[in-house]
């Protein structure tokens, strides 16, 4: 393969990881999801495209869909927008492949499919990851808003609906539909799964554990969520000593790339005059 080849080759794996980046970033604007909206136009067309081929939808696709923040309920739509893409990508590559040189048509017809296909998986598990440092952030506030409001005298559920109404962020924003939906008529224990569902951390998912004990056996809740709030603030701190100490090696190694050349560089044009 020659240099050129080898640069061109270069230069589209870098536009392909750019869409992947652009189209992560397009979905982590909205980190809450928005459950009762449409589907965009090209999920739509590409699930009209792969829907009838009858390839079904894993079955924890509505899991990872719920935690990226997603509908679940939409897990099908989404399974034939992925098949219909991996066709749609293996027909561009049909067509444009004879125009790469060597085997790297070839290459693009098997790579293209797949590379559509798991595209989607990326962008869901990249979404709930950045949901749960979303969540780890804002965990301890939120427990703390819920131990005053029910010291107060008020019901789980309606502490749930008095936080989410007052406070602001991701995790208040999935109480709040989930007193929503409580209102509505939709039972406790169906709510409570389906925000347990929406929050990947741990940490979440003790708090609705303790939640759902109250509401099922009446069980004290304040001194609970106390102690859930005193441990997801010293895990919040743990994670920032771990970040921090991650970053003294990186900040090193731009030193030594990119510091130390340009230094020696500058001392070697002072002594190159008097050594000519």
């Amino acid at each position: 393969m020659s240099m050129a080849m080898a640069c061109a080759a270069a230069a589209g794996a870098t536009a392909a990881a750019g869409v992947i980046e652009l189209l992560a970033a397009r979905l982590e604007r909205s980190p809450t999801g928005t459950t009762g909206s449409a589907p965009r136009p090209l999920t739509t067309a590409l699930a009209r495209l792969g829907r009838p081929l009858g390839v079904r939808a894993p079955r924890d696709l509505g899991a990872r869909m719920e935690a990226a923040g997603l509908d679940g309920a939409r897990a099908g739509d989404l399974g034939a927008a992925k098949v219909g893409g991996a066709v749609l990508a293996g027909l561009a590559a049909v067509v444009l492949g004879g125009a790469l040189p060597g085997h790297l048509g070839l290459v693009a017809v098997v790579a293209a499919p797949a590379g559509a296909f798991v595209a989607p998986d990326l962008l869901l598990r990249r979404r709930t990851r950045t949901r749960a440092a979303a969540l780890a952030r804002e965990l301890p506030d939120v427990l703390d808003l819920l131990r005053v409001t029910v010291q107060a005298g008020l019901s789980p559920v309606r502490a749930m609906r008095e936080v989410g109404t007052r406070a602001h962020g991701l995790l208040a924003a999935e109480l709040r539909e989930a007193a929503r939906r409580a209102a509505l008529g939709v039972p406790t224990e169906v709510v409570l799964d389906r925000l347990g569902q929406r929050c990947p951390l741990p940490a979440a998912l003790a708090m609705v554990t303790v939640l759902r004990r109250a509401v099922r056996n009446g069980a004290p809740l304040a001194p609970t969520l106390a102690a859930l709030s005193t441990d997801a603030r010293a895990e919040r701190a743990r994670v920032l000593r771990e970040g921090a100490a991650k970053a003294a090696p990186k900040i090193q190694l731009v030193v030594a790339l990119a510091l130390v050349p340009g230094v020696l560089l500058l001392l070697a044009a002072m002594l190159l005059p008097r050594v000519a």
